[in-house]
């Protein structure tokens, strides 16, 4: 689904057949002018989706942007001047203000664990644990923060998990059959199995099959260990319960990727607030 498809189910969730709020007190042919606000200190994110939303509400809009997304953002920033029919404005607010106040906490927080794992090879991660129908814009806010998007869904990249490992019944089972299972639909997909432990590594190592080994829960010398042992084999992943206390010491331990779920299910929203002027 389109980003231009999601908005208008948003717009359609909030507005229904009508916004009877401004239809019922706002004159017409009234016209007004906002100004989105900055209350908070953070990472500005959602510009582009606002416009859209704006502009999907009713095309007279017109929108004067002073910030880009990406920007850092202080309080008392203007990130936009949006002008047009004052119904329309009304209609559009918290629509746009939910979605750029939520990729905004996106935004910020990756920033904070890419600074963390600064002077490092290490880049910060997202992963599926995102809102159902939001991903899209979780996900483009990752990037505005300076992470890097893993796989968008179950279909643009393999994933060998635990539990895939334990129902095929082996490392070497599951790989093998994954290969047969590419070559068969002609498709050309990347591969990355999870390690539970360093024996793990050294089975998918011996194996030989796949592009990316995720070692899952390891500790600082076990990650250090496993990272030796993989060489340029493949790209590693740490992953697992880790945080802005830890981030920097598993990017140090040389790992290419920490993947991070926490970046989409356990941001807050940064305070942005749409003000007439």
């Amino acid at each position: 689904m389109t980003i231009s498809e999601l908005i208008k189910l948003a717009i359609r969730e909030d507005i229904g057949d009508g916004d009877h709020s401004a239809l019922s007190c706002i004159p017409e042919k009234a016209v007004g002018k906002g100004k989105l606000l900055v209350k908070e200190n953070g990472i500005l994110a959602g510009i582009e989706i606002a416009k859209e939303v704006f502009h999907q509400v009713d095309d007279r809009i017109s929108m004067e942007i002073l910030m880009e997304d990406g920007d850092a953002m202080k309080v008392g920033d203007i990130a936009f001047y949006v002008s047009g029919p004052s119904r329309s404005l009304l209609s559009a607010e918290r629509l746009a203000l939910n979605l750029m106040q939520r990729m905004s906490g996106i935004a910020t927080l990756t920033k904070q664990y890419v600074d963390a794992c600064a002077g490092t090879k290490a880049r910060i991660l997202d992963t599926r644990k995102t809102t159902p129908n939001f991903r899209v814009f979780e996900k483009m806010a990752v990037t505005m923060g300076g992470g890097v998007n893993h796989r968008m869904g179950l279909y643009d990249m393999i994933m060998i998990k635990d539990n895939h490992i334990d129902f095929a019944g082996s490392i070497e089972a599951a790989l093998n059959r994954v290969e047969d299972y590419l070559m068969a639909k002609e498709k050309d997909l990347k591969v990355e199995i999870e390690a539970r432990n360093l024996a793990e590594v050294e089975e998918i190592l011996r194996v030989g099959k796949g592009h990316r080994i995720m070692l899952d829960n390891f500790n600082y010398e076990d990650t250090r260990t496993a990272v030796k042992l993989i060489g340029d084999r493949y790209e590693t992943e740490s992953s697992g319960g880790i945080n802005l206390d830890t981030v920097s010491e598993y990017a140090k331990c040389g790992v290419d990727f920490i993947s991070v779920g926490a970046l989409t299910h356990s941001y807050v929203g940064v305070d942005l607030s749409l003000k007439a002027v």
